[in-house]
């Protein structure tokens, strides 16, 4: 809901309380009136045009400048008419007019629809009329113009910083969409495309580096060769050209839909299963580790992202382990390696580089599922990565990011 509605619907209020307001006071007063009945009839016409225009001081869309406009003439028409048809008597010791605060309504219709300078125009134009056509300036008059202009340009005011406010709000809300879904297509990149891009540019040159080292076995072994090497070295342009767009480049148009995934409650450890083999050891409970299927999915592919890690980076001879958690308020999944592990500063290195393993593929996905990712390592002493996925309506505190 907008931000401006309780304020609109607060002025449609205020003009119904006023209207009541005006009538009661004219009632208790109109036999002291040169003309009574004009006053009545003046009253009645009021009284139909704030029902009729109830519906349009709802919000700033129905409010136009012609209901706006018209409203002033009918505040104007009734200051002028309070001049004429009371007792110059009364009128020269202050006595309301036949609008009386229904004026307010006015002022404050304008300051909603623009601002407060429209406020200030038309308490402008109703201030000129009550020292004109009502009694000529006096304290009362003077006192009552000032009021209605503060009340009038604060009202205006106010309802500019909502709008500025509500502006700003959507276009983070904006930002903030566009931006997960950039790291969601990130991790997607990272998972795919760019180890496949890694692996043909490693396989490229270890093929060409065997090829030129190996004895000549005549032209078609020496263009293997070399097509193998171009090719590794195209891989590697196109690694790094998707390495810089997700560190650094636009930022994609947010998607309107996705296509819905079920809902079904899944095992987590039957989606682990394949990360294990003769370097990845898995312990699992004896009991099925149940998770809604999309947050199972993201815990299990950050999982696999943390295993890739390993066998990438841990050396060929380094083993890892990985241990499931099934706790009453959360899900952990630790992953634990004997490699070398890494210095402290390592991984900001490697994420202003635009590889994007842990902050996207890891951080990035506990982060959308409310959980938190945490990383141990020292020089020597390997890596844990221990992810953490709170069950829905838990109330775990989350842990550090």
């Amino acid at each position: 809901m907008s931000v401006e509605l309780p304020l609109w619907r607060a002025i449609s209020l205020f003009r119904v309380l006023a209207l009541c307001y005006a009538v009661l006071r004219y009632f208790d007063s109109y036999l002291q009136f040169v003309h009574p009945v004009a006053g009545w009839i003046y009253l009645g016409a009021l009284t139909l045009w704030t029902l009729a225009s109830t519906r349009a001081f709802s919000g700033p869309q129905r409010c136009t400048w012609y209901v706006l406009v018209t409203d002033l003439v009918l505040v104007v028409t009734g200051i002028v008419m309070s001049g004429m048809i009371d007792a110059p008597s009364r009128v020269g010791h202050g006595a309301p007019t036949l609008p009386t605060i229904w004026a307010a309504g006015t002022v404050l219709g304008f300051a909603g629809r623009g601002g407060w300078r429209w406020a200030a125009a038309a308490g402008s134009v109703i201030g000129v009329a009550n020292i004109l056509g009502h009694g000529g300036p006096s304290g009362d008059n003077i006192h009552n113009i000032v009021l209605l202009m503060v009340a009038g340009c604060a009202i205006g005011y106010v309802m500019e910083i909502a709008r500025a406010s509500e502006a700003t709000l959507t276009r983070a809300l904006q930002v903030e969409a566009a931006t997960r879904e950039r790291e969601r297509l990130s991790r997607d990149i990272h998972d795919g495309v760019l180890q496949v891009l890694a692996l043909v540019q490693r396989r490229g040159g270890e093929a060409a580096s065997a090829g030129s080292a190996a004895p000549s076995a005549g032209s078609a072994g020496s263009s293997d060769a070399a097509d193998l090497a171009e090719l590794g070295r195209l891989a590697g342009e196109q690694e790094r050209a998707l390495r810089a767009l997700m560190s650094g480049g636009p930022l994609p148009a947010p998607r309107g839909t996705e296509p819905d995934r079920p809902e079904q409650p899944q095992d987590l450890r039957t989606l682990l299963a394949p990360y294990a083999d003769e370097r990845v050891t898995l312990s699992a409970p004896g009991t099925p580790v149940l998770l809604p299927a999309p947050a199972a999915g993201e815990l299990a592919a950050a999982v696999g992202a943390a295993v890739d890690n390993v066998r990438r980076h841990a050396g060929p001879a380094a083993r890892a382990w990985i241990l499931v958690e099934d706790e009453p308020q959360a899900v952990t999944v630790s992953i634990r390696d004997d490699g070398p592990g890494f210095a402290p500063g390592r991984l900001g290195e490697a994420e202003r580089a635009g590889r994007l393993g842990v902050s996207q593929s890891i951080r990035g996905r506990l982060r959308d599922l409310g959980g938190t990712a945490e990383l141990y390592s020292a020089p020597g002493e390997g890596v844990e990565v221990e992810l953490r996925v709170p069950r829905a309506g838990s109330d775990a505190p989350a842990g550090r990011r």
